[in-house]
Order: C-alpha cells, then sequence, then structure tokens
C-alpha cells in the first residue's frame, strides 16, 4: 500500500468485523457528493439550505452528465450542545434528537431533494465504523492519553487556543466560552503537517475556491497543535464511546466527519466505488475541521483522501449579518411557501458566485422572478407555443433551416464548462444567452408577419421550430436547478419522458418532434410584486407563537377533532400496480392500486408533479373508506395522501417496505 493520502488507485482497507473490499479502478464514472451534516437541534435557516441544495443541483447535474452519483446529507446528534437541550427538555438525548431531526427531515421532503441517503450519527451503522477507524488511528500509534486546559465552545462544539480565544474575546457566536481542564485522548495532528502540505501542493484543487487554499496553508505553516479527541465520561456522557477506553467519549467533531465514511461502509459492496471521487460542500466557517483534521485522520487510517473539499461563503439579509436577535433569519421553510421552492433555488445560485458570500433581499428575489424567469424564460416559452398554436393549429412544423444551432451548441459547451467548475452563476448566465438570442431573434424574424402571406411559410416554420428547440434546450439544461419548474415546461412542449432523464452531454440540436399537437400555454412564471413592509409586518403577527408562549396562551385551532372522529378514517398502504394520465385533464392520473386482496382504481391530481411510470410499484397512504366518487368521469374509490407547500408536492409513503393493506395510524 502507498503512503496514506495519495490516492493510488487500488488500495485495500480491512476494517474490524468486516471482510476485505478492495477499492479498485472501476471508479472513474462514479461521483459522490456530501453536505456537512446538521447539528440536530438547529432550525433549518438559508445557511443550510444552501449547502444542500447546491449539492442537491449538483448531484441532478452529475446525473445528468451520465455519472453514477451519490449524494448524502444528515444531522450531528451527539456532543455538549444537544445533551444540554435534552436536558432543558426533561427528554433523554436520544429521544430529543429523535423529535427534532424532524426538522430536517420535512424542510429537505418540502425541497424534493434527491439525496440517497441521511445519515445520523446516533445510528448504530455510523457509530460502528467511528469505533472501527479510531481503533485503526490508535494502533497506528497516534493516539495518545494527555491532559487537556484551554478553551472550549459549546456553540460549535470546537476547542481554541489561548491565542484564538483571545482574538476572540473569549465569544464565539455570542456566548462566552468555557476554560477546560481534564484528561482527554489526543491524536498527533502535528505529525502529519507536512504530509498535509505535501497533499495540498500537489493535488492544487483539493481545496478549493483558492483563497481558501491558501488560508489552510497558512494555519499549517504557522505551526499545529496535537488535537484532544476525547471528553471523559464525567464531563459529557453523550457521545460514542472510546473503543479503548470506555471511560471517555469521541469528540463530537471527529464522530461526525466519519459520516462520510460510515454511510459508505453501511454497504461497502455497493457503496465504497463512491469514495475515490468524493467533494465535500462545507461553510467556510467549518474549513480547518474539513482540511485538517480530517485528513490528517484519513491519512493515519490508511484511507485516500477525498477528491475535493469546497467552502462556500455566508449570507447576509439585507446587507446584515443573519441574526435571530434582528429578526431577519431567512426560513426556507417560508420561502418555500412564498415564491415556491424552484424559485428560492434559483435565486440562491443565481445570485453570487459560489464560494463567495451573498446578499439576501426579497427585493433581489422579486427581481430574479420578475427578469430573468417571467420576462425571458417565462416569455420564450409562453411566445413560441402561443405562436405554433396561433399559426400552425398546434402542430410543430418541419424545418431544415436551424438559425440558433450555432448559438445553442455554444451554450452547451459553456454550461458544462461552467457547471464542471462549481461555477453555477455563470453556468445559468450561459443558459440565458440562449433564451435572450431566441426572444431577440423573435424580434428579428416578426413571426406576425411572416404569417401575412403563404409565400413566407417555409420561413414562418423555421422561426417557430427554433423557438422550440431553444425553449428545448433551455429546460434540459435547466432540469437540475428547477427540478419542478421544467417538468410544467416539458408538459407544456408535449415531449416525452422527464428534463431530468435527458443526458445533457448527448444535447443535439433538431431532434424536437415535428408533427406533435401543442395546446395553449399556461404562464409557469407569473410576474410578482415585492410584499409592502406593512404587509411583511402583519404576516410576521400572524406567524406560530414563539415556543416560549405557554399552552394556556395559545388558542386552540378552529378545527380539531377527537380521537374518535380521527378513527372513522381508515389509512391503509397501497401499491400502485398501473397509472395513466386521465384523458383531456393535465392534472389527473388514474392510479390501479392494491389494498391487500383487494384492487381499486383511484383519481388523484399530481400529474404536475409525477408522470405514470414514476407512480408505478410505489407504496402509497390512501383513505380507504371514502365515498367512491366520479372525478371527470372517471370514478375514484379512495384518496391517496400527500403534502404540499408552494408549488412543491410530495405523495405519502412509508420508510419501510410494509406490505400493501397494512394499517396506518
Amino acid at each position: 500500500m502507498s503512503s496514506p493520502g495519495t490516492g493510488d488507485v487500488t488500495t485495500r482497507h480491512q476494517f474490524k468485523h468486516q471482510k476485505e473490499f478492495i477499492l479498485s479502478s472501476n471508479t472513474s464514472n462514479t461521483f459522490y457528493i456530501t453536505t456537512p451534516i446538521y447539528y440536530v437541534n438547529d432550525v433549518p435557516h438559508i445557511g443550510h439550505a444552501y449547502t444542500t441544495l447546491v449539492a442537491d443541483t449538483i448531484a441532478r447535474y452529475q446525473r445528468q452528465m451520465g455519472k453514477d452519483t451519490f449524494f448524502i446529507t444528515g444531522t450531528d446528534e451527539h456532543g455538549q450542545k444537544v445533551a444540554q437541550a435534552a436536558e432543558e427538555q426533561g427528554m433523554t438525548p436520544l429521544a430529543y434528537a429523535d423529535q427534532v431531526v424532524q426538522r430536517f427531515r420535512k424542510c429537505w421532503d418540502v425541497y424534493q431533494l434527491s439525496h440517497n441517503d441521511f445519515i445520523r450519527t446516533t445510528e448504530p451503522r455510523h457509530e460502528r465504523v467511528v469505533q472501527e477507524i479510531i481503533q485503526q488511528v490508535y494502533d497506528n500509534g497516534d493516539i495518545y492519553e494527555g491532559e487537556y486546559e484551554g478553551w472550549y465552545s459549546t456553540t460549535s462544539e470546537t476547542f481554541f487556543t489561548d491565542t484564538e480565544a483571545e482574538a476572540m474575546n473569549y465569544m464565539d457566536s455570542g456566548k462566552k466560552m468555557q476554560r477546560m481542564k481534564e484528561k482527554n485522548y489526543f491524536f498527533r495532528l502535528t505529525k502529519y503537517a507536512q504530509p498535509l502540505l505535501d497533499h495540498i501542493e500537489k493535488h492544487p484543487n483539493f481545496i478549493r475556491p483558492h483563497n481558501r487554499r491558501n488560508e489552510v496553508i497558512s494555519f499549517i505553516k504557522g505551526g499545529l497543535q496535537d488535537l484532544s479527541i476525547s471528553r471523559s465520561k464525567t464531563s459529557l456522557s453523550w457521545g460514542v464511546p472510546l473503543p479503548f477506553d470506555e471511560n471517555h467519549v469521541i469528540y463530537v467533531w471527529i464522530d461526525a466527519l466519519i459520516n462520510y465514511i460510515s454511510v459508505l461502509k453501511d454497504k461497502p459492496e455497493e457503496r465504497w466505488k463512491y469514495w475515490q471521487n468524493a467533494v465535500h460542500l462545507i461553510g467556510k466557517d467549518i474549513l480547518r475541521h474539513h482540511a485538517i483534521y480530517w485528513p490528517a485522520l484519513l491519512m493515519s487510517a490508511g484511507i485516500d483522501l477525498p477528491q475535493q473539499i469546497y467552502a462556500h461563503g455566508w449570507w447576509t439579509i439585507d446587507g446584515k449579518k443573519m441574526s435571530k436577535s434582528l429578526g431577519n433569519v431567512v426560513d426556507p421553510f417560508d420561502m418555500a411557501e412564498r415564491y415556491g421552492t424552484d424559485i428560492f433555488r434559483y435565486f440562491l445560485l443565481r445570485e453570487t458566485a459560489f464560494g463567495q458570500d451573498g446578499d439576501f433581499s426579497e427585493t433581489a428575489v422579486v427581481k430574479r422572478v420578475n427578469y430573468d424567469l417571467a420576462n425571458d424564460l417565462g416569455n420564450l416559452l409562453n411566445r413560441s407555443i402561443t405562436m405554433v398554436c396561433r399559426y400552425r393549429q398546434g402542430v410543430v412544423p418541419q424545418t431544415n433551416q436551424h438559425d440558433l444551432k450555432e448559438t445553442a451548441e455554444e451554450v452547451v459547451r459553456k454550461y458544462q464548462d461552467r457547471m464542471n467548475d462549481f461555477d453555477f452563476q455563470n453556468g445559468l448566465a450561459a443558459i440565458w444567452e440562449l433564451v435572450k438570442r431566441a426572444n431577440q431573434y423573435v424580434q428579428e424574424q416578426k413571426p406576425w408577419e411572416l404569417a401575412k402571406a403563404d409565400a413566407h411559410a417555409d420561413q414562418l416554420n423555421a422561426v417557430l421550430y427554433n423557438l422550440l428547440e431553444a425553449s428545448r434546450f433551455a429546460t434540459v439544461l435547466l432540469a437540475p436547478v428547477m427540478p419542478n419548474k421544467v417538468k410544467e415546461m416539458w408538459r407544456q412542449l408535449k415531449l416525452e419522458g422527464q428534463p431530468a432523464e435527458q443526458q445533457i452531454h448527448h444535447l443535439k440540436w433538431g431532434e424536437f418532434p415535428h408533427g406533435i399537437q401543442l395546446e395553449e400555454p399556461e404562464p409557469i412564471f407569473p410576474r410578482i410584486k415585492a410584499e409592502s413592509k406593512k404587509k411583511k409586518e402583519n404576516r410576521k403577527k400572524m406567524e406560530t407563537p414563539h415556543p416560549s408562549t405557554s399552552k394556556k396562551e395559545q388558542t386552540p385551532a378552529a378545527n380539531v377533532i377527537t380521537i374518535d372522529d380521527f378513527a372513522k378514517v381508515q389509512l391503509r398502504i397501497a401499491e400502485v400496480l398501473d397509472a395513466e394520465k386521465v384523458e383531456n385533464a393535465d392534472r389527473l392520473l388514474k392510479l390501479q392500486i392494491q389494498i391487500g386482496e383487494e384492487k381499486r382504481q383511484l383519481v388523484a391530481g399530481i400529474a404536475k408533479w409525477y408522470t405514470p411510470e414514476e407512480m408505478i410499484g410505489k407504496k402509497i397512504v390512501v383513505v380507504a373508506n371514502l365515498k367512491p366518487a366520479k372525478i371527470r368521469g372517471v370514478e375514484s374509490n379512495g384518496m391517496l395522501l400527500a403534502a404540499k407547500t408552494g408549488d412543491a408536492l410530495s405523495i405519502v409513503t412509508v420508510e419501510r417496505d410494509l406490505p400493501s393493506g397494512a394499517s396506518v395510524s
């Protein structure tokens, strides 16, 4: 085996209690993208949403580039902060974590993330791998017992030297640091200072952007200190026990970092192939943990380093630092409800360069919607389809004249180059080069004038076809960023399959099918108005009462039901056997379902979000005792459950593979 961290193509890894497996050269088509795992007692905000939605965009893009992609996120559930919060609630730490983790699960469900796994650090599959890796580091002679005296921040679960603490005025995120002195186990971080510098020099893109790379190099050259990696159970018992000393638990940051490996080691034969092409997305505030501590631990354990660590900037709100005390925290649930998930996604990726700090304002959101989406993209799609309906009775014409081909092909090249470099802002700008050129093309060609004379019929056909094809290209390229809106665009273009299924590197001009029938379009990106100051204030007054409000102070909901009322509703698991669109109803799907031994038919208004092919084989939850009804002349015997916010909808399913007919309560 080569020296640790050099990234040899074939490396053997041996973990306790597991058979040996091999990282082979058959990994060139894989891609692994991770977010940090978030403190479970946090409330999701724009920072969490930004990292996670960027990661989701990257994952979707890589899949459209033909890559075998694996995307994970999760929650960090150990440490003093969680233990203290649980104690305040009168709960065990695990019970508390089980409760509050749902905030993140719900948020990512609302945004319909395409993640392959959600890892919790309290899961046995994670804890087992943490202990195995720490045991390997210990067996390698890189862990020793010593005494730690210094400063510790419960807020960020981070140790600080005297110099660092003094520079921060002994405060971290508005809270005082604690002076600590206790016997701990230490990792020989100093041993890996030069190997880390060598790796960073040999792999210039290991840490990005490059100003963060320089920051890490400077920190290492400034002198590393060995790292405390444990806490005595007398001061903190909520953590993963050290495998070689059960009187200590593993420092929460070391525990958390190993999630990137533990989620793969859960099914190593299927998943380990992804590790060689791992990219960690993080906020700049946790750069040191990921770019110094984590690679050094991996070197000690004999595991190849990730391909890249990318640290992005922070978001300010209307030019001010985001703060609970200022009341300016941007809530992703609120953004989804008010603007729709795809609008929020587009804004975050379009507004600022990835890696730099950005500023969020609702004025800027409204401008993006009205200028980019309504005036440019929405106008192109709407006018293109409308003119085909008006001048060609909705039938897509045929042509051999491809005026916009060269522009479109150049845009695809630019888009790929920029997306591969995580330059989302300019990747989207490249798409808009095509959108703006197509709208300019309309003004140049004046199809309304061409339609007045039969002699211009061929030229009119060419114009209409070029506009539709430009719309198709834009739709495919936007799929990673706006996965729901592009489905609506695709349906209006009456194209088969889904835009996310189209391989970007195989996108060819001239493949829009001629002869298909289009229908009058509906606006997908309507213009919006900025919320007035008074309306914003009134809305905030109407929001959910503060958690500190007592139950006696809260007004009970008017539509409260009793347990007896709820018991009347029979919820059952059903398996979808077949699905098809309802004729002359764009929003309806007709489903053939099985509930236990019984087969039924139901109609659901989900065609905007799900294709028939996506529904077949799904296990859904239905109201089994609902009175049968006819919807658009089609009998429906039951109703499926779905959650909806803004323009996002997700059907309700079950976490485990239970048989159809099982009762839901």
